[in-house]
């Protein structure tokens, strides 16, 4: 760890990675459960959808939370409040006592708290690092997210699944715990008094990002292309199970393919950047992201389809960590929280009307039809925000 980095920004950054491999194995064994309840696409898009419903109620609401009160203090409380949660799912799914129903229930709390902490997260980064190393920060928390997450947790999400269905809730119940462990060791941070109300705060928030040129097409441009991207992968689990004809840890280890790639992307990310450019990564990533789902609906080859993924996986960790640095140079810190979660609301308005469609497209027209339609989708996002992309 360099010498910059402060005791603070440790803690975060230790609580963040131990939370994502236990986000990474429900990841993973929240679909495989829904998937033994029901072969409907619709209900199996739909357990992803409910996980998202919150940033598109609750988004604007939370980030002016985030705004007012110590951030650090709530991540602790939300997170001992989402491995309580995760802990009744272990003890229900252990007890044979789980329906769609109570799924979607769960589902439903765990992204309310993500709107709570993943904001506050982002927003805190800015204040326990200088601004200079921001872009180095970024792209160490997309690593380890993408090793946590994204490599490590899948295949053993897959593996825990295989033992007991319960075990990968409990699992990730006791992350949790430690993630808001870590959290509790920070130091407070000032919160600045504020006389207006909760109404005008959110709308300065909206104001502020909508008047940024590059920060509003950013925003537009990564709604939109969620809203192709959970269009095509609502249904992943089936894919991967039907077109390609994975086993359960075979679809474990084809989502480590996004690991692979995210680490390639991590370590490349600032070479490409003064190599080719942040106008041309973020053009050149939207246009990875269209090809990416015309060629998973051609392949029926799983080893295809990782290659596939791993290109896809260097591409939204370059265009994460270059997004996030603008955002955060951007925007000032008592307006952090409010900007991040007006963007995470655009992210989210994608990914909800992705994963609804997605769910209908596929019961309509087939597995690969959803990926069809997201490659033409991202096509035309390519040609609207290009020059906006400068």
């Amino acid at each position: 760890m360099r010498a910059y980095w402060s005791a603070d920004f440790i803690k975060l950054w230790a609580a963040s990675a131990v939370s994502n491999v236990g986000d990474g194995v429900t990841a993973v064994a929240g679909p495989l459960l829904t998937a033994t309840l029901t072969r409907d696409p619709v209900l199996v898009a739909g357990a992803a959808f409910v996980q998202t419903l919150p940033w598109l109620l609750f988004s604007l609401v939370s980030g002016a939370l985030v705004d007012r009160v110590d951030r650090q203090r709530l991540i602790l409380v939300v997170d001992l409040l989402r491995g309580g949660v995760l802990a009744g799912l272990a003890v229900l799914v252990a007890a044979d006592s789980v329906g769609i129903p109570l799924l979607y229930v769960v589902f439903f709390l765990l992204g309310t708290g993500e709107t709570l902490a993943d904001t506050a997260a982002v927003a805190r980064l800015p204040s326990v690092v200088p601004a200079r190393h921001l872009p180095s920060a970024n792209a160490l928390f997309m690593a380890t997210f993408t090793v946590g997450n994204q490599f490590l947790a899948k295949p053993l999400g897959a593996a825990l699944f295989g033992l007991a269905a319960a075990v990968p809730f409990a699992f990730d119940a006791a992350t949790f715990v430690v993630a808001a462990a870590l959290v509790a060791r920070m130091r407070p941070a000032p919160v600045e008094p504020r006389e207006r109300n909760l109404r005008a705060e959110i709308a300065e928030g909206v104001r502020f990002l909508w008047s940024h040129r590059l920060l509003r097409t950013l925003a537009v441009s990564m709604g939109l292309a969620n809203l192709a991207f959970c269009s095509a992968f609502s249904v992943f689990v089936l894919y991967a199970q039907e077109q390609l004809g994975l086993s359960e840890a075979g679809y474990g280890w084809l989502l480590t393919t996004f690991g692979v790639g995210g680490l390639a992307g991590a370590s490349m990310a600032r070479a490409l950047r003064k190599r080719v450019g942040t106008a041309a990564l973020l053009r050149g990533g939207l246009v990875v992201e269209a090809l990416t789902h015309a060629g998973l609906a051609l392949t029926e080859r799983a080893w295809v389809a990782a290659i596939v993924l791993v290109v896809f996986g260097v591409h939204t960790m370059v265009w994460g960590a270059i997004a996030a640095t603008v955002r955060q140079r951007a925007t000032p810190d008592r307006l952090m929280g409010r900007v991040g979660s007006a963007h995470a609301l655009l992210d989210a308005a994608g990914a909800g009307g992705g994963m609804v469609m997605g769910g209908l497209i596929a019961g309509a027209f087939g597995l690969t039809a959803p990926f069809w339609v997201a490659a033409v989708a991202t096509g035309a996002v390519v040609v609207a925000v290009w020059r906006g992309l400068r």
